[in-house]
């Protein structure tokens, strides 16, 4: 497994410098972000999609270093009912995809977006519950209408440049969990696969290991995101997981982002890492620091170090003592 970084945490330096740092810390891979909610600070989209000369010299920098790049990133909603909006995230997403192919790396992230309630809806609209049956119905809604339709024609874009969509698993948006992964793999092709993050998953009550195993029986695991998440069952108690506090909350939130180690221990770390290899997954573990308590450089070098002492690293031996 190799451990890698989201590079957007470091938009305060420029595009080198921030090589340079990563490469210090150990790491083997960037996650580059395109636009939508990342930004393109280290991408320009479209200057690297028109000008292959530069695409190389792109290339080049981050190769010299001793790393590569795990995916291309550009989380936005191209389903928003804000239709400019989502003409914006399209148009980004499918940019993405061919910038992808033309510099062969092999997974594209983001979230599958979620519409509104309707044609005439003016901002999203996530039913969680299936009563009153108003939400079923504007659920069903948005599945046959919006989220199916839509990704049939971005799988089958991707596909055809062969590049694999990763979908992050995020409250908010219509793919959340790995049944609703695999019912959009199901009903479009298997460019579809998961960005999986348990930091999403725990709180939701999702135990990302079993998440693995169900995902890794369908190869539906894409891309893989490191980031801990600490649950204050006290504050649960009195806010519920569906807690509305801002994230800076930290207090009194029933559940907070934390840096690799410090929402779960080590261990469960190393049962997620296994995990990920017994059930065919064996590529990139990228960090993806959230925590509102730790400095930027602090939590991504602890998460480096925790990381490194969990990781299978090798390939798999021969079973020589049997």
């Amino acid at each position: 497994m190799k451990i890698g970084v989201f590079s957007v945490l470091f938009q305060d330096k420029n595009f080198e410098e921030m090589l340079d740092y990563v490469a210090r810390a150990g790491v083997d891979m960037i996650e580059v972000g395109t636009g939508g909610n990342p930004g393109n600070h280290f991408c320009p989209l479209e200057e690297l999609l028109s000008d292959e000369n530069k695409r190389n010299k792109f290339l080049e920098t981050i190769q010299q270093r001793g790393l590569s790049i795990s995916a291309l990133s550009c989380h936005n909603n191209p389903i928003s009912p804000n239709l400019e909006e989502a003409q914006r995230d399209h148009d980004t997403l499918f940019k993405t995809i061919k910038l992808a192919s033309l510099l062969k790396i092999p997974v594209v992230n983001t979230f599958s977006g979620v519409a509104g309630s309707d044609e005439t809806a003016k901002l999203p609209n996530w039913p969680v519950t299936p009563w009153p049956t108003d939400y079923s119905k504007i659920l069903e809604w948005q599945w046959e209408e919006k989220l199916i339709p839509y990704w049939k024609k971005a799988a089958d874009y991707a596909k055809a440049h062969n590049v694999k969509i990763g979908i992050e698993l995020h409250a908010g948006f219509l793919v959340h969990t790995p049944y609703t992964l695999l019912k959009l793999r199901e009903a479009t092709n298997d460019a579809i696969g998961a960005n999986l993050d348990p930091s999403h998953l725990w709180w939701q009550g999702i135990d990302p290991v079993a998440a693995i195993k169900i995902l890794g029986r369908e190869n539906a695991i894409h891309h893989f995101h490191a980031k801990d998440t600490y649950i204050d069952q006290e504050n649960v108690n009195m806010y519920g997981l569906t807690d509305m506090q801002p994230y800076g909350n930290v207090q009194t939130r029933a559940w907070t982002f934390r840096t690799v180690g410090y929402g779960h221990s080590p261990q469960v770390w190393g049962e997620m890492i296994s995990a990920l290899r017994i059930n065919g997954y064996d590529y990139v573990v990228s960090i993806e620091h959230e925590d509102p308590i730790m400095s930027i450089e602090e939590g991504f070098n602890k998460a480096v170090s925790n990381l490194k002492a969990v990781n299978i690293e090798q390939a798999s031996p021969e079973l020589w003592w049997t």
